[in-house]
């Protein structure tokens, strides 16, 4: 079924952000888009964030990759860090729920599966204070990835280069606000994770895929919630939280970019 995509509206500047209370004990972290292998994954700032739900210094009941871990199923482009990460994956499964819905980047669930430990679902429901919140990667609604492969390929080239050039990434945040075929992709993305959503009756839903992290919550125009957890593969790097009902958006700032 094709799904209409609603009229565009302005790009929304990006979202003010909450510092997590230290104290507290989550429902559920989540994360997406680490992007291992690639050249600009902060593996680093990843590491150090898996290390406080490790350490205890974020402790939740439950973590959540939603899609993306690898940036392609080619073993040789793990870097040290890298390793780290997924080593720390594995170690927090024993500690807490660990659920890793698939991406479009992961390659066969098999072989992740079993590298982690953990089972990969295509998409999980997260009840929380009386709310089911839907998750999902959300390369499932984007066309243009599949109907434009070379064009994607130069975009992300291009955007990885502004990245090189700016290491605060503000230019290439901006970049990707200002591109319409990029904001047109996002909103169909969120358009057709809503619709889904509401067909699986929750009460929002929770997406990676786009890299853009965004908290909209329920209005009468748009009564299903819709949030992203960002990626990390932008400095700051950004991850969402849940508690009793409530998802806030976070960014970790622990470590520079290509650190």
């Amino acid at each position: 079924m094709t799904l209409a995509c609603p009229p565009l509206e302005a790009v929304p500047e990006e979202p003010d952000f909450t510092p997590p209370d230290a104290e507290s004990s989550f429902d559920a972290v989540i994360i997406s888009d680490i992007h291992l292998g690639a050249e600009n994954c902060q593996a680093k700032a990843c590491a150090a964030f898996l290390q406080s739900l490790l350490d205890g210094h974020i402790r939740a009941r439950r973590l959540i990759i939603n899609g993306d871990v690898f940036d392609s199923i080619d073993f040789r482009r793990l870097k040290k860090t890298h390793w780290k990460v997924l080593s720390q994956i594995r170690h927090l499964s024993d500690k807490l729920e660990t659920v890793w819905i698939a991406g479009n980047h992961d390659g066969s669930a098999d072989i992740v599966s079993h590298l982690l430990g953990v089972a990969v679902v295509e998409q999980y429901i997260l009840r929380t204070a009386g709310r089911r919140l839907l998750i999902v990667h959300g390369h499932q609604f984007d066309r243009f990835i599949e109907d434009h492969p070379v064009l994607t390929r130069l975009a992300d080239a291009g955007y990885w280069l502004l990245q090189k050039i700016d290491r605060t990434h503000y230019v290439a945040r901006l970049a990707k606000r200002k591109s319409k075929v990029f904001v047109r992709c996002v909103e169909r993305i969120r358009h057709g994770a809503r619709h889904l959503a509401a067909r699986n009756d929750c009460d929002g839903v929770i997406c990676g895929h786009t890299h853009q992290p965004d908290a909209q919550e329920p209005t009468p125009h748009n009564p299903i919630a819709y949030y992203n957890s960002g990626c990390w593969t932008e400095h700051p790097s950004t991850y969402l939280t849940v508690h009793a009902g409530t998802v806030q958006l976070h960014r970790f700032t622990e470590t520079p970019a290509y650190a």
